[in-house]
């Protein structure tokens, strides 16, 4: 069985790099800040390099019923798909105008940011494609950058102007929005600005509950003195939004992709690798990846191999967690 759309075009062993496997060095593979982070990890086990030789991974989505995981190489514009079972890496699809983050939507279906082409796309079972939004309000969309589906099928993407601002992950344009703003695409295809004072929006994820939104504002990657930290937003029976302030800073690097495990913590992408953040926004401990974080999900049979796109190279790790995203 294969994704829609998959051409199954395996990867030259050259291209996802050498040195595959474990990931052993000087450092250890966990800091442990407080002692709840040692419950959430397993001291026996290690950070494995899955794939290299990449531009810039991003966007991984798990498919538990087909044991894969995609994800995008953003300047090589390809979402590629990694085989749990035999570990090979193939070309989903190519020539995708610069897809960024991935998810999956209520139906199992492949929902994409393309930064480059400015919209959000599904992947339909035929490998169709339909666009879900490439405006708003008669102005075309900055660069989609990640997406989550909330359990009522409302879907939720960020708007950053990364990808107008070369021609490296995306393609040089005018601005033609006022704003960076998070939008909700509701299931009848309404289109709404639910925030527009995060500055540069990236990485997003609900609660466990669906409770609270969680945005990633990545400012400071382009502006030293821009904000770099996490923010918290109550969602109201309406799925409006209501600001809950900043949870945490995060440094080295800037917050990217993120993800919340089943008990409400959040992983977080950053400079120095994967950052572990408690519900109530306390640092307490990091996964040491030999490369910046820029996303990651929870994959496996248990939902407890945590996979991580970092820069060039996708990796993966076992927890002692469970993620909390579906389907």
């Amino acid at each position: 069985m294969t994704l829609p759309g998959s051409t199954v075009r395996p990867v030259a062993p050259d291209s996802p790099g050498g040195g595959l496997g474990p990931v052993i060095g000087p450092e250890p593979t966990y800091e442990i800040l407080d002692p709840a982070f040692g419950a959430c990890v397993d001291p026996v086990s290690w950070l494995e390099r899955l794939s290299g030789g990449h531009r810039w991974t991003e966007g991984p989505a798990y498919y538990a019923d087909l044991r894969c995981l995609v994800f995008s190489d953003i300047p090589n514009q390809k979402l590629l798909r990694y085989d749990e079972e035999s570990g090979a890496v193939s070309v989903l699809r190519a020539s995708t105008g610069h897809a960024n983050g991935n998810t999956r939507d209520r139906r199992g279906r492949l929902v994409t940011c393309e930064q480059g082409a400015r919209r959000v796309v599904r992947t339909e079972p035929d490998g169709s494609t339909t666009v879900l939004a490439d405006s708003y309000r008669g102005r075309r969309l900055n660069s989609p950058n990640d997406v989550v589906v909330k359990s009522d099928g409302t879907i939720w993407f960020t708007d950053p102007s990364y990808g107008i601002m070369s021609d490296y992950v995306g393609n040089r344009a005018e601005q033609e929005q006022d704003t960076n703003n998070v939008y909700r695409i509701d299931p009848d295809g309404t289109i709404t600005a639910v925030a527009d004072d995060v500055v540069m929006p990236n990485g997003l994820a609900f609660s466990p509950d669906e409770s609270l939104l969680y945005v990633a504002d990545s400012a400071f990657l382009t502006d030293a003195s821009a904000p770099r930290h996490l923010r918290r937003f109550a969602v109201d029976a309406d799925n409006g939004l209501a600001d809950r302030g900043v949870l945490a800073e995060v440094e080295p690097g800037i917050p990217d992709g993120f993800r919340a495990d089943t008990d409400g913590r959040l992983w977080v992408g950053a400079g120095d690798g994967v950052q572990c953040f408690t519900p109530d926004g306390e640092l307490i401990g990091k996964i040491r990846v030999p490369e910046a974080t820029a996303n990651l999900a929870f994959g496996g049979p248990k939902r407890n191999r945590l996979y991580i796109t970092a820069t060039s190279s996708l990796y993966a790790i076992y927890l002692n967690v469970t993620g909390a995203q579906s389907p």
